[in-house]
């Protein structure tokens, strides 16, 4: 496995990655997060062409994984009811999903962003009880509750090497 920027070549695996996320949330009692066809094309398509898209890749260039990443400062984390580990420059992961396809294609993910910044936030809805699980055992501290743009509230995480 490897990361890569993803490609419009990817857009198609990409689509089906996030359409079975979507399946599997509501299979496991997410039933919010990522409704009505969220993330929709236009803003995979966005992703892409702003460099943010990195996909996890077998051998075979088999999409594993999408995921967004980006280093510096995200607004919707400037306002967090709890705390933050520090004020350190960070790296973000938004959108991730996994084809499910190869144990380890997540945490591999999570490992290539710290990596990239050994100092990450990320956070998700209240009921993705599968992703909260994966960030508490690659050792991601819950730092408390940030808001999206239109209110809603997600559980944030942040792992420091």
């Amino acid at each position: 496995m490897y990361v890569r920027q993803t490609t419009m070549n990817d857009l198609r695996q990409v689509e089906v990655i996030y359409n079975k996320a979507r399946i599997f949330m509501r299979q496991s009692g997410n039933k919010t997060q990522w409704a009505h066809h969220w993330p929709p094309e236009k803003v995979i398509i966005a992703d892409i062409e702003s460099g943010d898209s990195y996909v996890c890749v077998d051998e075979k260039e088999q999409v594993l994984a999408v995921f967004i990443y980006k280093k510096g400062v995200d607004p919707t984390y400037l306002k967090i009811d709890g705390e933050w580990l520090n004020d350190n420059e960070y790296g973000v992961i938004h959108r991730f999903a996994s084809a499910r396809k190869v144990r380890g294609a997540a945490s591999f993910c999570l490992d290539w962003a710290l990596q990239q910044c050994p100092d990450l936030r990320i956070d998700t809805h209240e009921d993705n009880v599968p992703m909260r699980s994966l960030l508490t055992s690659r050792g991601f501290t819950y730092c408390g509750v940030i808001y999206l743009a239109n209110g809603d509230p997600r559980v944030a995480y942040q792992k420091q090497i």
